[in-house]
C-alpha cells in the first residue's frame, strides 16, 4: 500500500528566548519521531495537552520548520518544499478562522476557488456542506458575529473543501455541540469510505475519537510511545479492567481509608476513586467494595474495559492529564 506520510528522526526544539506566535522556549517538542501514514487509513494521534501533537502536524503541514529530520508527503520533501502541501493535504488547526468581515458561506466558498475549484463545484459543495451540516441559519451570518465553536465550523468546513486527498484535523470537534459532532465523525468516515481520503486525526479526546481510528500512534513527552492497531494496543491492557466508584455528598471521609488501601486505587477527585485490577479478580473486588461500603455510602459505580488512557498508563506509568503545564501550541 503506497505511503502517503514518511516521518523519519523528526525533532523539534523550541529556541530559547523570545519567539513569534507565543511558543514555548527551550522545549524538545518532538523527539526523533518515525512514522508512516498509509493512503487510505485513519490514523489517531493521541496523547494529552503539551505531549507535542500540534507541533508534530504542524511540521507535517509544512507550517514549522524541523529542528532536524525528515518528511515526505507522496514521496515530495516537505521540509525542502513546503509549498507542496496545500496541492494534496488540507488542514484544520486550533485556532479559530479569521475574515471576521465574510459570511460563513463566503469563508467556506472562498476556500474551494482558491484550491482550483469552479464557480458551479465551490458552490455546489458550499451548500452540500451546509445542508449537511444543518448550517442554513448560519450561512448568511458575518463570522465575527458567530460564537468560537460556529467560527471552528466555518474553518472546518473549508478544509474539505475541493476534497484534498489527505486531511490533517487537529482537534476538530472542540467547542462543538454533541449533534454536530457526530456529524463530523460520520462525514469524516464517508470521506474515507467513499473518496479513500486519508485521515490524520489529532485529539486528547480518545473517549470520543477512538471508535473512528484504524491505527494509532500514542505521544508523551514529544516521543513516539507506541504505534498500532486499537487491538494491538490494547492487549497491552487486555486482562485489566477499571471499578469507579461515586460516593454521595458527605460519605468521603469515612470511605476514604479503605479505597485508599486497595492495591491500585487512585483518588480522580473529591468523591470519585478508580481502582485497577486484574480481570480475574474484578467479581471479588466490586463485592468487597459493596459489602464493606453498602450501597448508602455509594452515588454510582461502574467497570471500565481497557481504553487507550490504559494503554497510555501502562507505556509512560503516569495519568492521563488534560493539561500537564505546557502551552497549547505543543499540544
Amino acid at each position: 500500500m503506497q505511503k502517503v506520510y514518511r516521518v523519519e528522526q523528526l525533532t523539534k526544539v523550541y529556541p530559547k528566548g523570545p519567539t513569534a506566535e507565543g511558543y514555548p522556549t527551550g522545549v524538545t517538542a518532538n523527539d526523533e519521531i518515525d512514522l508512516e501514514v498509509a493512503q487510505g487509513e485513519i490514523l489517531g494521534i493521541f496523547g494529552p495537552n503539551g505531549a507535542g501533537k500540534t507541533t508534530l502536524v504542524r511540521q507535517m503541514a509544512g507550517l514549522l520548520r524541523p529542528s532536524s529530520g525528515r518528511i515526505f508527503l507522496f514521496d515530495h520533501d516537505v521540509v525542502a518544499k513546503p509549498a507542496v502541501v496545500p496541492r494534496y493535504a488540507g488542514y484544520y488547526n486550533q485556532i479559530a478562522v479569521g475574515l471576521e468581515s465574510h459570511k460563513f458561506r463566503e469563508v467556506v466558498y472562498g476556500t474551494g476557488r482558491l484550491r482550483g475549484q469552479s464557480k458551479a463545484a465551490a458552490q455546489k459543495q458550499t451548500d452540500s456542506l451546509i445542508q449537511r451540516f444543518d448550517l442554513k441559519e448560519l450561512a448568511d451570518r458575518l463570522v465575527g458575529k458567530l460564537s468560537g465553536g460556529e467560527r471552528r465550523l466555518a474553518a472546518l468546513l473549508s478544509t474539505f473543501m475541493n476534497y484534498p486527498p489527505v486531511l490533517i484535523l487537529d482537534e476538530p470537534t472542540n467547542e462543538l455541540d454533541p449533534v454536530r459532532r457526530r456529524l463530523v465523525w460520520d462525514y469524516l468516515h464517508e470521506l474515507n469510505g467513499q473518496r479513500g481520503t486519508t485521515i490524520i486525526l489529532v485529539t486528547h479526546n480518545v473517549l470520543e475519537a477512538e471508535w473512528a481510528v484504524q491505527r494509532v500512534a500514542i505521544i508523551d513527552l514529544g516521543k513516539l510511545q507506541a504505534m498500532g492497531t486499537p487491538g494491538e494496543l490494547k492487549r497491552l491492557v487486555e486482562d485489566t479492567v477499571r471499578l469507579e466508584v461515586r460516593l454521595r455528598s458527605g460519605q468521603e471521609e469515612q470511605a476514604q481509608d479503605f479505597l485508599a488501601r486497595i492495591p491500585g486505587s487512585i483518588r480522580l477527585r473529591l468523591g470519585v476513586w478508580q481502582i485497577t485490577t486484574p480481570k480475574r479478580e474484578a467479581s471479588t473486588l466490586f463485592s468487597t467494595v459493596i459489602e464493606r461500603l453498602g450501597f448508602e455510602t455509594l452515588d454510582d459505580f461502574r467497570l471500565i474495559t481497557p481504553t487507550y488512557e490504559d494503554v497510555y498508563i501502562k507505556l509512560t506509568g503516569k495519568r492521563w492529564e488534560g493539561n500537564d503545564g505546557r502551552e497549547n501550541t505543543t499540544s
